[in-house]
């Protein structure tokens, strides 16, 4: 600038119009009085300039063309969910649950475990030893779920008592038996009788929409046979070819493995022994550890761990003799501890759209777990806001996740590609753009707001943006719960009060010329944007 400029070695300043000349000094001493005398001169012109803090970095840049080649985006992380054991969905308030997660996705499916428990009365025996099936409750159980417009994901498990060939329980609060069968006939017999009722019951074209899926993790504490793997096998070998029986429209996976275990060893086993396999399904968590998942000692952030998984387990298949088999992950969340940081929090939403954006073209079905606290595998909830993993906190509050869901519902059905990591652009059938965009930081990060800029090559004209949010002060409950100093036990007047303050607002109306968008997201914000 013309007022304010620096020359070279006579040490010529000119600052806000005062000009000072500094000879060119010769020795030490005098190259020292020279220094001094140039910070003189250069203090004031500093002083006088505003300082440029930390947080006022470039805004990162989005460039979206509307030409580029899109692809379909069909919506795999909303369609099925996990939920609280099978018979808690005879509750007033899992029900209720269900239907306001529905409302906000394109929920199909219900995932969740026990259907053979005791408390659900499935098996029992005569006086003479001879099997008695009761599908009593398995009927008000899947009734609710389809009078709902969802369609079960089944579970088989656990093992009933008088089934088992040993009372050897997992640690969970209703200790399920994770034995294997005493006779394995009866195994083959009590789900062949299972999968006949409900075909008899809803009908083979219902039925066939089903997934049945054999067990739940066998590869950790929930299966007792030993050695597991094989054991296992048998277990499915034996599930797989009695729903075969009954109707071979059946669907029918495995192995449901924690940590994307057994997938390819599962496939090569099937097709060895023409066992019938029409899904595989598998289970990751953000905090399993990397050397489980991938079989590696590298550290793999919470926002990479799950989509790594989904990677290593597409290629598997892909390589597979069975390269077309649907993959389903049928249980992920950022984590499988009670973090209230992490599933209570806004951290949820960019990782979930984190999560989407690297998932895409990985997976058929992802089951998030799960969609409500209706839930007791630790025991009966003591307070609202644990770290549960569900959408819906007790009492049917929401959740930020809840919210973010509810965002991310209304991306398009075609996906444009951009370059950046933190943003996903898509279409609608109607033409219309939804762009999701996030400020995402590991939970113990303290992380800062950003500016976006986002360019649009192809919009032309003057366009209206209306942008909605979840953050820290946008589609979360905790500013009123901190206010009211955290109940563990709130009042029907304060979970009101809670319920209305994790609404949604209006959305912010933006106006956009020459295709260009400016917006801020602060740490841990997640926005919607969408332009007609």
């Amino acid at each position: 600038m013309h007022a304010n400029n620096i020359t070279g070695r006579g040490f010529s300043f000119s600052f806000r119009g005062t000009h000072a000349k500094v000879g060119a000094l010769s020795g030490a001493r005098n190259s020292v009085l020279a220094f001094i005398l140039a910070l003189a001169w250069i203090a004031p012109f500093f002083l006088t300039q505003p300082l440029r803090s930390q947080n006022q970095t470039s805004p990162e840049m989005v460039n979206v063309d509307l030409f580029a080649a899109s692809h379909p985006f069909p919506h795999f992380w909303e369609r099925m969910f996990g939920s609280g054991r099978a018979i808690l969905s005879l509750r007033e308030s899992y029900r209720r649950d269900l239907q306001d997660v529905q409302k906000i996705t394109g929920l199909e499916y219900i995932r969740f475990h026990a259907i053979l428990n005791d408390e659900v009365g499935v098996y029992d025996e005569d006086e003479h030893g001879a099997p008695v099936y009761n599908f009593s409750y398995v009927d008000q159980i899947y009734d609710g779920l389809i009078q709902n417009g969802v369609h079960p994901f089944v579970e088989l498990s656990f093992m009933p008592r008088k089934l088992a060939s040993a009372d050897i329980v997992q640690s969970f609060w209703y200790k399920p038996i994770i034995s294997p069968p005493k006779d394995w006939s009866r195994w083959d017999d009590l789900i062949s009788h299972l999968g006949q009722h409900l075909v008899d019951r809803y009908g083979i074209d219902e039925v066939s929409k089903w997934y049945f899926e054999v067990w739940n993790e066998p590869n950790l504490d929930f299966w007792a046979g030993d050695p597991k793997e094989p054991t296992y096998y048998q277990l499915y070998d034996t599930a797989a070819k009695a729903l075969k029986s009954v109707n071979p429209r059946l669907r029918v996976g495995g192995p449901a493995t924690a940590q994307a275990a057994w997938v390819d060893r599962f496939i090569q086993h099937v097709t060895d022994n023409k066992i019938p396999a029409d899904f595989v399904s598998t289970h990751v968590y953000g905090n399993d550890p990397a050397d489980k998942v991938l079989g590696s000692n590298e550290p793999v952030s919470r926002a990479q761990l799950v989509c790594r998984a989904a990677r290593k387990v597409h290629d598997q298949v892909a390589a597979s003799p069975q390269p077309n088999l649907p993959i389903i992950w049928s249980e992920f969340n950022a984590t499988y501890w009670n973090e209230p940081n992490v599933t209570d929090s806004v951290f949820l939403g960019p990782w979930m759209a984190d999560t989407i954006r690297q998932c895409d073209g990985l997976t058929d079905m992802m089951s998030y777990w799960t969609f409500s606290d209706v839930f007791e595998e630790q025991g009966v909830v003591k307070e609202p806001f644990y770290g549960g993993f569900g959408l819906v906190a007790e009492r049917g509050l929401p959740k930020p996740s809840f919210n973010a869901f509810k965002l991310l519902h209304k991306l398009g059905s075609e996906r444009i590609p951009v370059d950046s990591d933190n943003v996903i652009v898509t279409r609608r059938i109607d033409g219309s753009l939804v762009i999701a965009l996030w400020n995402l930081f590991l939970p113990d990060q303290l992380g800062q707001s950003k500016e976006v800029e986002i360019s649009i090559k192809g919009l032309t004209g003057s366009h209206q943006a209306m942008i909605s949010r979840v953050d820290s002060t946008h589609g979360s409950l905790f500013g009123a719960y901190d206010a009211m100093g955290r109940p563990k036990s709130p009042t029907l007047a304060q979970i009101e009060r809670l319920r209305e303050a994790a609404t949604l607002g209006p959305p912010e109306p933006q106006d956009i010329e020459g295709g260009q968008l400016r917006i801020s997201l602060p740490p841990q914000g997640l926005a919607l944007i969408e332009i007609q």
